[in-house]
């Protein structure tokens, strides 16, 4: 099928050739799907380490995930050996995300399949098998599999539309080229989040130490020449409380952002950009009674109940009335609310007042009443956020590399295949 010959927009220096089209029945040399679904009988899996079943979750945008581990027995594995995915083969998802491949890991651990995927092994003379894992993750690709693929809840695909499926491949050591690339440009991406997420779990334990425990007048962790005790407050003793207008307004293609909960991204930003933008006139109506200004706390009272920002900047916008704005007195450094306000103890008592229904929230009343806060003298409150923010400016730097290194990602995965 070689005929249609077409060249993408980004290609490594010294590669003039044109691109061949095939489908991946021509060069695929054997593909099998899994039997694992929900019929599986109990008495197929084991608690013992055996042949691990490859389910949708293990199959990860930067390659394998560790992730819902369970197995089989070697017996039943050998049973349904077309299944057993060797060293070499590459395993795709049938499931959402239909078409996302990873390589099997390099371990000697037995792996089969589940119901969501299948096993390829390709005819490694036409297609490197680092390059196919990453087409399958382009547009073009990804368009094919969502066009073909069925299913009213869960879309999903099958092994005879994969064969119909469509790539386009460069001279093999092009190929080999591209794939280095893309791994490496996931080894880094990997890198970047196993640090995100430690430093996420750092913040985690310093905030469990570094507040006082329920019933606890001090914390397990403080700095040196602090000895007072902390004083338990109420959130409404320590600062304004209140909500805008209930009233949804229309939205304008240029005006104030309209911020809600789901504008809520990184550690503690705002995406303002995609936010809904309101006119000028419903901004002055709706923030009559109150408006964020740099200093407030902005507080889900609905579906993601708890989550906090912290506004740094004096930018004018407002926020839906599924938040809380908290204005801190003068008694109160409004970043130390902030980072207490992100504590076990505070979600516990949050907890405590949620009121259930159609869709869990918080009210006013609660918050100001129901909430109290362990306080200490403002020096050590300026300490202890002094010590927060680094880590918190840390967390952002990694979040940032990381979100630009997807943004290249993508941006090649766009241009360097057809």
């Amino acid at each position: 099928m070689a005929a249609e010959k077409k060249q993408p927009e980004l290609r490594f220096k010294g590669f003039t050739d044109a691109w061949e089209v095939w489908k991946l029945s021509e060069v695929i040399n054997d593909i099998a799907d899994g039997p694992f679904g929900s019929n599986l009988k109990t008495v197929h899996y084991t608690d013992e380490k055996e042949a691990r079943i490859i389910q949708l979750s293990n199959i990860g945008e930067s390659g394998w995930k560790d992730e819902n581990v369970r197995y089989t027995t070697f017996e039943h594995a050998k049973e349904i050996k077309r299944c057993i995915v060797q060293e070499n083969e590459l395993v795709m998802a049938k499931m959402m995300p239909a078409g996302l491949t990873i390589e099997r890991p390099k371990t000697d651990k037995m792996y089969v399949l589940s119901s969501d995927a299948v096993r390829i092994k390709l005819n490694d003379t036409l297609v490197d098998s680092k390059y196919f894992v990453y087409i399958t993750k382009s547009n073009y690709f990804l368009d094919q599999i969502n066009n073909d693929a069925q299913g009213s809840t869960r879309t999903r695909t099958s092994i005879s539309k994969i064969k119909e499926m469509q790539i386009s491949t460069p001279i093999f050591k092009e190929q080999k080229k591209i794939g280095s690339f893309f791994k490496n440009l996931d080894n880094l991406i990997t890198l970047h989040q196993r640090k995100l997420d430690k430093l996420i779990t750092i913040k985690k334990s310093l905030l469990e130490k570094m507040f006082p425990k329920n019933g606890a007048c001090v914390p397990e962790i403080r700095f040196k020449g602090f000895t007072d005790t902390w004083e338990p407050r109420e959130l409404g003793e320590l600062c304004c409380i209140g909500d805008i207008d209930h009233r949804m307004p229309p939205s304008v293609l240029v005006g104030i952002p309209y911020v809600m909960t789901g504008d809520f991204i990184g550690n503690n930003d705002i995406d303002f950009e995609n936010a809904k933008c309101i006119s000028e006139e419903d901004y002055e109506q709706l923030s009559l009674k109150i408006k964020p200004e740099r200093g407030d706390i902005l507080f889900a009272r609905y579906a993601s109940v708890g989550t906090v920002r912290y506004v740094e900047n004096s930018r004018k916008f407002l926020i839906s009335y599924s938040c809380a704005i908290l204005k801190p007195y003068e008694d109160i450094e409004g970043k130390y609310l902030y980072y207490y306000l992100q504590t076990d103890v505070a979600n516990q008592q949050i907890e405590m007042e949620i009121n259930t229904g159609s869709q869990r929230n918080i009210g006013i009343d609660s918050l100001k009443n129901k909430i109290v806060i362990s306080v200490p003298k403002i020096d050590e409150q300026i300490e202890i956020i002094t010590f927060l923010a680094k880590i918190d400016n840390l967390i952002t730097l990694h979040q940032r590399k990381l979100e630009k290194l997807k943004n290249i990602k993508k941006s090649c995965l766009e241009k360097m295949f057809i």
